[in-house]
């Protein structure tokens, strides 16, 4: 897909250094700062689209009259880290030989604590490679660069991470997904996901910026509300919110994103954006970008937007994020998952894909409710799961099955996921889940109309009790790679160590007075 800048041009390859010098010619390009000669094409990382896509962006930029450009990579955790560069940096050193950072990025907890020994051999994580705080490289996909409508004369780029040899960094979420999508195409499948995300959004009434409010992390921003709530889709209660439902609809378009509806959701101050099923990494790379976007464009006219999944406010509702999800036959190019006769429910693909995704749900939960507060959410006769369960159309079971004969919008919903979820790692837990069940063709048993009253092992309780799961799940750690499954384990065991040690107001209010 070419970049995006409103004109839906495409172009051709793109390989000539500036001024048309070829490689090799007196003048030619080397990398910056490293030695390195053409990072990109050495090491044979982008493919004739990319190529042909950088072109574009190089003339996107010229005629915007673009000054900075942002090159961004998902974390561990799904936020967006990077650099940004002047343009004459980007266009003619780093779209050849990428643009380092410090290695650490990947290797902190939610508070930006760096998790690892990082100045012991192997940085603590057996990787020689990080040790030290050693650079990585970030390679932008051109594919992704888009002008931002928000930021004046600022350009934006999706980067994967690379070391300086050229192979990719194993820990990269990004990076995993892309190899678990190319296990699907080898069986035939394309990955197809529907975006449905849960979150919040609040007048600012104090940044909380003062010098004794900084911290590690510090002081979120004290908030005031922008609507009652629990009048689920009331369209004047909408209207109150209209300020806000015009820039997240400005910002998504401008940026070229699928978006299909946003709606007043049940809680106060609460709203659900939509999206346009895509297929392959798109999805994933749509969610981090609409996250980072509304949080930035909000932030500027004097808002705070918020995918923690159950903000400690009162009355304040939950917030959860629904990954639609079916395969597509390639060949045939029609949804694997349509039942054939007027009685099923699902292919046998998509039963046996349904089998998998519940077979590893409780392990999966890591990567689809990876923070502590997002098992707040999970409440009997709540619209939330709380077992290991499905149902066909029901908003009370972890699966709900879509469907119908001959449909072609045939899907599983998942509902346990969390918007603040890493969309990369929460996909690729499903897909290898899904994957699994094929492999080994498991059967989900029958549906079931009560959810809730249901004699189905329970999910997980806590982010303890998943990542327990997590550990004793061989087959989805073979799928997703022991290197990453080890070094998300223990980057959720540091978050779960400094919450236990930290006292609460729970706790305060219950022994402080008492004893």
């Amino acid at each position: 897909m070419p970049p995006h800048d409103g004109t839906g041009r495409r172009a051709g390859r793109w390989d000539e250094l500036p001024g048309g010098q070829e490689p090799g010619t007196p003048g030619g390009e080397r990398g910056a700062s490293t030695g390195r000669w053409r990072f990109v094409a050495r090491h044979g990382l982008w493919d004739d689209a990319q190529h042909g896509a950088a072109d574009h962006a190089r003339r996107v930029i010229a005629e915007r009259g673009i000054d900075l450009v942002r090159m961004s990579f998902p974390d561990i955790h799904g936020v967006l880290r990077g650099k940004t560069l002047t343009v004459d940096t980007f266009a003619e050193h780093a779209l050849r030989d990428g643009h380092t950072v410090p290695s650490t990025l990947i290797l902190k907890d939610t508070s930006g604590r760096t998790a690892f020994p990082v100045f012991r051999a192997g940085a603590g994580i057996g990787m020689p490679e990080l040790t030290g705080v050693a650079d990585i490289v970030l390679v932008p996909d051109p594919a992704t660069f888009r002008v931002l409508p928000w930021a004046p004369r600022t350009a934006w780029v999706l980067c994967d991470i690379f070391f300086p040899d050229g192979r990719p960094v194993t820990l990269s979420p990004r990076h995993l997904y892309r190899a678990l999508l190319a296990e699907a195409a080898a069986r035939g499948y394309g990955f197809v996901a529907g975006l449905e995300v849960e979150f919040h959004v609040f007048r600012i009434e104090d940044p909380m910026l003062d010098p004794g409010h900084a911290g590690w992390p510090g002081e979120p921003p004290r908030v005031r509300l922008l609507s009652h709530g629990y009048q689920l889709v009331a369209e004047d209660r909408i209207d109150q919110l209209d300020d806000v439902v015009q820039l997240i609809c400005g910002t998504a378009t401008g940026l070229g994103l699928p978006l299909r509806s946003i709606e007043l959701e049940l809680g106060p101050s609460q709203l659900e954006a939509t999206f346009a099923p895509q297929q392959g990494l798109a999805a994933a790379d749509t969610m981090v970008l609409f996250r980072s976007a509304v949080k930035q464009v909000c932030r500027r006219h004097g808002y705070h937007a918020t995918f923690m999944c159950r903000p400690n406010l009162p009355s304040v509702a939950s917030s959860g994020w629904h990954l639609h999800q079916s395969l597509r036959d390639q060949e045939a190019g029609t949804n694997a998952f349509t039942p054939s006769g007027p009685q099923a429910t699902l292919s046998e693909t998509g039963r046996r894909f349904l089998g998998g995704l519940l077979a590893h749900a409780a392990a999966a939960m890591v990567f689809t409710t990876p923070t502590i507060n997002g098992y707040k959410r999970y409440r009997p006769y709540s619209l939330a799961p709380d077992r290991v369960v499905w149902g066909v159309d029901n908003k009370g079971a972890m699966v709900r099955v879509i469907s119908g004969p001959d449909e072609p919008g045939t899907r599983l919903e998942n509902r346990c996921a969390e918007p603040a979820a890493n969309p990369y790692l929460a996909m690729a837990s499903q897909l290898a889940s899904g994957l699994d069940g094929l492999d080994r063709h498991l059967d989900p048993g029958d549906p079931t109309d009560e959810p809730y009253d249901s004699a189905a092992p329970k999910l997980p309780a806590s982010l303890d009790e998943a990542v327990r799961a997590l550990e004793a799940d061989k087959v989805l750690a073979t799928y997703l790679g022991k290197d990453l499954v080890d070094h998300v384990t223990v980057i959720k065991r540091a978050e779960i160590a400094r919450f236990a040690a930290a006292v609460t107001d729970w706790e305060h209010r219950e022994y402080f007075d008492l004893f």
